[in-house]
């Protein structure tokens, strides 16, 4: 049997049989995490995200392959919930790009296709970070070129990619370090692995089983390293160049003749002029973001196309000097409503538990989502929150490093002004919107924001979900662990002890005031022990206590 050109009805039935082939087999890749907290989500957002993307094929079915592509790009944008799922999302909206003015494919074509997905995917993430779900992708991709070159069976290219995936997979240890530590491959790239021996087993005309794939030994399972990698080599509050450029052209027809658009290389041309760009076209207008330090550079080129629309240029470093040594006061309210008439700026922000969401909106968040680990909001799941704000602006704080990419992605799909500012904690979040200040102008807050975040450090403790060696500590499972800005310091078989033996590690003489966030399940004794430590030990700190009810971690640190 072989397959020499690709329909849509048959690339709909691979993508329903890879979706439910990870799904299967979600649970699995959450349950292999190299670090012991209980937040081994990136199944679950893998399988939720691409379970959106066939969702919307499945509605969509027809033999013309790009429009096909088109439905799943559109499900997967929408659906895509944490790191992993937003980059699942941006390999098949570059392969459906590739493909979406053709009715069948070849096998150069689909090979070329896996290969642009990878091209879109690594612009997505602002650093990318080799040992990861990327490649993966891009080593199988690169595999599947070469294989194409020499035959014209897509069942044949399938098998290579699908070889190679696994085989880079196996070398992900060897790429990042932490990975090397613990003895562990990448999730993503695991969750990968899934979704292409689904596309492969319907190629193949199989029907893999429902239930969750086995592996002979321990020694053979795959394990799998959460996505922190990617996000902690990311650094977004860089700026390195000082005109924040926005503009908006109007393609004519005549200038479109001479120069023909293609969003991907206006992106790639754009791109040489500076950083934190952002390109949303449609048939009549391309939207254009971008940190420059020729911003009339950026407005020749994109005039090319055709009229300028909508131009606003900032000076970024002018307007951060200005607000050295400034004071802000935080729009504070008990219950804040969302008025009926659009205001000017709305905050929203993600959390766990009733008692911190109540906080956020002690100090002026008008939109709370319920979400953080292990249960990351999707991409449209903070779209209709944005909405329900219905201000002119909106700030949008994640609280969570896997919830900041699919805050990103909203930003770019949506028609509404979105800012995110890259928080990673609780603390992070509830210091960025103190600075908030709703009489200031964008670029003012998201410098003085993303500055709170800075002087603020987080403590956690949690438990253990497996046994595990990691940092020089032996861990075993119901273990409670101290986690010292994201890095597990301390561990012991008493909850107490094991807040006490944190702060002692994280407080110095420059701390001036401890807030202490504690769980549902802490009890009130455990609560009291934990102030008289500190009272005992720290007598000139300030402590402020707040019952978060949050799940998975009993007592969250703030410290400034």
């Amino acid at each position: 049997m072989s397959i020499t050109a690709l329909d849509g009805k048959r690339f709909a039935e691979m993508v329903i049989q890879g979706a439910n082939h990870l799904g299967a087999n979600a649970k699995m890749v959450d349950a292999l995490n190299v670090f012991p907290v209980p937040d081994g989500d990136t199944g679950t957002n893998m399988n939720l995200s691409m379970t959106s993307g066939a969702k919307e094929v499945k509605n969509n079915v027809q033999e013309h392959i790009g429009k096909v592509g088109i439905a799943l790009s559109k499900g997967l944008l929408m659906g895509a919930r944490g790191n992993s799922g937003v980059i699942l999302s941006q390999l098949f909206r570059g392969f459906s790009k590739a493909i979406e003015t053709k009715a069948t494919i070849s096998s150069k074509e689909f090979a070329q296709a896996l290969e642009s997905g990878v091209e879109t995917a690594y612009k997505a993430v602002m650093k990318p970070v080799e040992g990861t779900i990327l490649t993966v992708a891009k080593d199988s991709a690169k595999r599947g070129v070469q294989a194409s070159q020499k035959s014209n069976d897509i069942i044949e290219i399938m098998e290579e990619v699908l070889k190679e995936a696994k085989a880079s997979l196996k070398r992900t240890p060897d790429l990042l370090p932490v990975l090397k530590e613990v003895g562990v491959v990448d999730s993503g790239g695991q969750g990968l692995v899934f979704v292409y021996e689904g596309f492969l087993a319907e190629l193949k005309g199989e029907q893999l089983p429902d239930s969750p794939q086995s592996y002979p030994s321990m020694d053979e399972m795959v394990n799998a390293e959460h996505h922190k990698s990617v996000q902690s080599h990311m650094n977004t509050e860089d700026i390195v160049f000082g005109y924040c450029t926005e503009f908006m052209v109007k393609f004519e027809d005549a200038k479109l003749a001479k120069h023909p658009f293609d969003e991907q290389v206006y992106r790639n041309d754009l791109s040489k002029l500076g950083d934190s760009l952002l390109v949303i076209a449609d048939d009549e207008v391309v939207k254009v973001h971008i940190h420059s330090e020729q911003p009339g550079d950026c407005l020749s080129y994109g005039q090319k196309y055709g009229s300028l629309i909508n131009i606003k240029i900032e000076n970024m470093r002018q307007q951060h000097s200005n607000i050295v040594g400034e004071t802000h006061t935080p729009l504070v309210s008990d219950k804040p409503q969302v008025p009926k008439e659009q205001q000017e700026y709305g905050i929203v922000t993600v959390s766990m538990g009733s008692g911190i969401a109540k906080l956020f909106k002690s100090i002026g968040a008008h939109a709370v989502i319920e979400g953080g680990q292990t249960m990351n909001p999707s991409t449209e799941d903070i779209v209709k929150a944005v909405k329900e704000v219905n201000a002119k602006k909106v700030f949008i704080l994640p609280n969570n490093k896997n919830i900041i990419m699919a805050a990103q992605q909203a930003a770019d799909v949506s028609d509404e002004e979105i800012y995110v500012i890259p928080s990673k904690t609780v603390p992070q979040g509830l210091s960025a919107l103190l600075a908030f200040n709703p009489a200031g102008d964008v670029a003012t807050n998201e410098a003085s924001m993303t500055e709170a975040m800075q002087h603020v450090k987080t403590g956690q403790i949690t438990f253990a979900v497996r046994d595990t060696q990691i940092d020089g500590l032996e861990i075993e499972k119901d273990d409670f662990m101290g986690i010292a800005e994201g890095k597990i310091v301390v561990k012991n078989k008493d909850r107490v002890k094991v807040a006490e033996d944190l702060l002692s590690k994280m407080l110095d003489d420059d701390s001036e005031i401890l807030t202490i966030i504690y769980g549902e399940d802490v009890y009130e004794d455990e609560v009291n022990n934990l102030v008289t430590y500190v009272e005992e030990h720290f007598p000139d700190l300030e402590v402020e206590l707040h019952d978060g009810k949050q799940p998975l971690y009993s007592f969250i640190f703030a410290i400034e």
